[in-house]
């Protein structure tokens, strides 16, 4: 699964990185802790090209008749996304990129809390496949008309982190992004299989694992001690 993620990169190396036009008067302050609920950095496709955007995490189907749901949904399985009702359509035409450079998992010992960091070895940024939907609230109102949410799709874990859980987030190469994006794109079942069996799914080479501060088990702690190597358990790899 993924509960916990980061998005420390700026901006600009953002815009640059996934080829998207960074808009105006937008900044983002970097995130070491971002939980559910969170509002998170996303890519859609307008216009023919990538459009950055912020959505909540979490996603509320457009029948749902309140916010309680999106707890439960922060997270959809590669694997039922065409049959579940709460994804079905979402996965045909509302396909979205979300973007991150890192992504805790915590080991299966129950009594352990020791958090583990997932990121690229030149923390460099990536993508996890997502859903995306708009949800308007019963008591809607101008300044908040609609809730724009998302979900990250997981698909089983890779002999790298299977020893942490038995999910794994679904990072998507960059020669997937704008298939993956765009709505008209006609080939479902192979947009399926970007997901369910993700071609780099084993080969994350360049990516590893640190054990890190345990600041990270409260959501209201959010900086860059969160990441920081806890040099006394480096011993659980």
């Amino acid at each position: 699964m993924c509960g916990r993620f980061t998005l420390q990169t700026s901006l600009n190396t953002l815009g640059e990185h996934f080829l998207f036009e960074i808009p105006a008067d937008i900044s983002l302050a970097p995130k070491y802790n971002i939980a559910p609920t969170h509002t998170i950095a996303t890519l859609l496709w307008h216009q023919g090209k990538r459009h950055y955007g912020r959505m909540h995490w979490g996603l509320i189907p457009r029948w749902a008749k309140d916010s309680s749901i999106a707890g439960k949904m922060i997270n959809a399985r590669s694997e039922t996304i065409r049959e579940k009702s709460s994804f079905r359509e979402a996965f045909k035409r509302q396909r979205c990129l979300i973007l991150a450079d890192g992504y805790y998992e915590w080991p299966p010992d129950k009594s352990s809390k020791q958090p583990v960091y997932i990121h690229h070895h030149a923390h460099q940024p990536f993508a996890f496949a997502g859903l995306w939907e708009i949800w308007t609230p019963p008591q809607a109102t101008e300044e908040t008309p609609c809730w724009w949410t998302a979900t990250i799709i997981t698909t089983d874990a890779n002999e790298i982190t299977s020893n942490l859980h038995h999910r794994m987030p679904v990072i998507l190469g960059s020669e997937s992004y704008d298939a993956w994006l765009d709505p008209t794109t006609k080939d479902l079942e192979a947009l399926h299989g970007l997901v369910v069996n993700p071609p780099n799914q084993n080969q994350m080479s360049e990516f590893e694992m640190t054990v890190v501060s345990t600041r990270v088990n409260s959501v209201r702690n959010d900086d860059a001690q969160c990441i920081e190597p806890d040099s006394t358990q480096q011993e659980l790899f």
